[in-house]
């Protein structure tokens, strides 16, 4: 893909954006693209190496404040009529709860998943402490003269280990794939608000 090509999906793309904060996106990535010629690359070479359409658009949205947005959308195109204020004044004991019922909603369920990976963690946590703690026991064991016990409690002390050490990688993993998941779902989120579907498919 050439420069013009580039920077006309990509004006297209931004086109929920205000016209000036578009603009100003699109000369970055125009002087970007400039500088790398310059250093040598290829037109072509140069817009494959910032990255696709997609991913561009996709940046953009993920450093964007969600408010921003938001407000953008809603800002009306024009002047409400009178009528218009009327149903909207009148509609809003149905719309707004309709509205903060499925934002808790949404919220208690992201709450739910987090809280579910914080215990997790702190069954990890709890593990490390009892395999701590059946050391400890361990060494009192031997010093009563205790073998049984003493053995019993090494056995429990590697077990908890084991066990924790497995948890620890498990968190770490569905911590990261949370993160990463909540990225994209903020991205998406922000695109339907846009009022843009999903950049793949309007290739297609």
């Amino acid at each position: 893909m050439n420069k013009e090509n580039f920077l006309r999906q990509l004006r297209d793309r931004l086109s929920f954006l205000p016209r000036e904060e578009a603009e100003e996106r699109i000369a970055f990535y125009n002087e970007m693209i400039s500088d790398l010629i310059e250093d040598g690359l290829t037109e072509e070479e140069a817009v494959a190496k910032i990255g696709s359409v997609d991913d561009v658009t996709q940046k953009i949205m993920a450093e964007m404040p969600f408010l921003s947005i938001v407000k953008e959308k809603v800002k009306p195109k024009r002047k409400l009529k009178a009528w218009e204020l009327v149903l909207l004044i009148l509609g809003a004991p149905l719309w707004v709860p309709l509205v903060l019922t499925v934002l808790a909603v949404l919220a208690s369920l992201y709450i739910t998943v987090w809280a579910a990976l914080i215990c997790l963690w702190a069954a990890d946590l709890s593990l490390t402490f009892c395999a701590v703690s059946c050391l400890i026991g361990t060494v009192e064991y031997i010093r009563l003269g205790n073998p049984a016990g003493a053995l019993f409690a090494l056995g429990a002390a590697a077990v908890c280990a084991g066990l924790s050490i497995l948890v620890f990688f498990a968190c770490r993993w569905l911590t990261k794939q949370l993160i990463q998941a909540t990225g994209r779902l903020a991205v998406k989120i922000k695109l339907s608000c846009a009022g843009k579907e999903d950049t793949k498919n309007e290739q297609n």
